[in-house]
């Protein structure tokens, strides 16, 4: 007994259109892409070396700020002065103008005015985002 096979209209109703313009846009990509990534390539360069060189914008870094019982000031692991605590924040916020962070952790038992004094550095600098921490009880 032979199989009958009904010839289906689903794939009659089928538009092939889409599908086409969906790999030609990925085909131009591709080659807009490629060609980019040729012209960086295009001349053999050796760049110069510097001591001092940095690169043009440095990675997004947390600057952490402590403020010890008696008042002691420490910026990521070295005692400073007030006064030298504002220049290195100055510093990370003009290496990082728009992602420096500076964490404040402040002794429950240290002046108030400590903490409030490094938010003013903070403030006057422009610092995009500073937080004060806390313990959770």
């Amino acid at each position: 007994m032979p199989v009958q096979l009904k010839k289906s209209r689903t794939l009659d109703a089928l538009n092939m259109t889409p599908l086409i313009d969906v790999v030609f846009i990925l085909l131009i990509f591709f080659l807009v892409a490629a060609k980019f990534a040729n012209e960086d390539r295009e001349l053999p360069v050796q760049l110069p070396a510097a001591k001092s060189a940095m690169p043009m914008t440095l990675e997004p870094q947390t600057m952490i700020v402590g403020i010890g019982e008696d008042g002691r000031i420490v910026v990521d692991g070295v005692d400073m002065k007030i006064d030298d605590a504002e220049s290195a924040i100055q510093q990370a916020v003009i290496n990082n103008p728009l992602n420096q962070t500076v964490i404040i952790r402040g002794d429950k038992r240290v002046a108030f005015q400590s903490v409030v004094s490094v938010m003013d550095i903070c403030n006057r600098l422009k610092v995009p985002s500073y937080k004060v921490t806390t313990a959770p009880e």
